[in-house]
């Protein structure tokens, strides 16, 4: 499954398992490939993650995984369910603390090796406006979601990609989303890929 090279562990949500794309569409699986075709042997992701996980859903996840060993480079991307299922920032941010202190774990006590996503907003997708929900106000939360997660990882030392400007410029393009209106496609995929890349060579380096 994994092949020759180094480990890469991926966790996370829908956004992470590639809902409604093929599996060379998932964003981590396009990252291999960006690396390798870099020079940078990595195994193809073992990836712990379900469509409509919460942080806690996640950390449930990993126990029933049980992912061994040192991973080489651990990216995480979670909280969009959380702040779906209208949890509050301060309860995100003490869930999200603890997956990070996961996430380090896994990469040998080695917070530089840590990749962590933003959360995009879905807020302006067909899906959002089909449900009839506050655009607005599902932008603000996501906002104080992505400012949480971003000061504990750069309290931490590990790297913090924002995608959430790429969501909102290209969020409504029927290119860039899933047959479902809602989760991006392997072309969105593809921009966060390449905003990721350098972060990722530089935790590999």
């Amino acid at each position: 499954m994994h092949g020759d090279g180094l480990r890469y562990l991926a966790l996370g949500d829908s956004y992470t398992i590639g809902e409604g794309v093929p599996q060379a569409g998932r964003w981590p699986v396009q990252l291999v490939q960006a690396l390798r075709a870099q020079g940078i042997a990595l195994q193809s992701p073992q990836i712990i993650a379900t469509t409509g996980w919460t942080s806690e859903e996640l950390a449930a996840g990993i126990d029933a995984a049980a992912p061994a060993g040192d991973y080489a480079l651990v990216s995480l991307g979670i909280g969009v369910n959380d702040q779906y299922r209208g949890r509050n920032v301060d309860q995100y941010r003490a869930q999200f603390a603890a997956l990070l202190e996961r996430a380090i774990g896994f990469a040998g006590n080695r917070p530089a090796r840590v990749l962590v996503l933003s959360i995009p907003d879905w807020g302006l997708t067909p899906f959002a406006i089909a449900q009839q929900r506050d655009g607005a106000a599902t932008s603000a939360q996501i906002d104080a979601f992505n400012a949480a997660a971003r000061a504990l990882c750069q309290a931490r030392g590990a790297a913090f990609v924002d995608i959430t400007p790429l969501s909102r410029a290209h969020g409504r393009e029927a290119n860039m989303l899933a047959g479902d209106g809602l989760h991006p496609s392997p072309a969105m995929y593809a921009l966060w890929t390449a905003l990721a890349l350098p972060a990722a060579r530089n935790a590999l380096a």
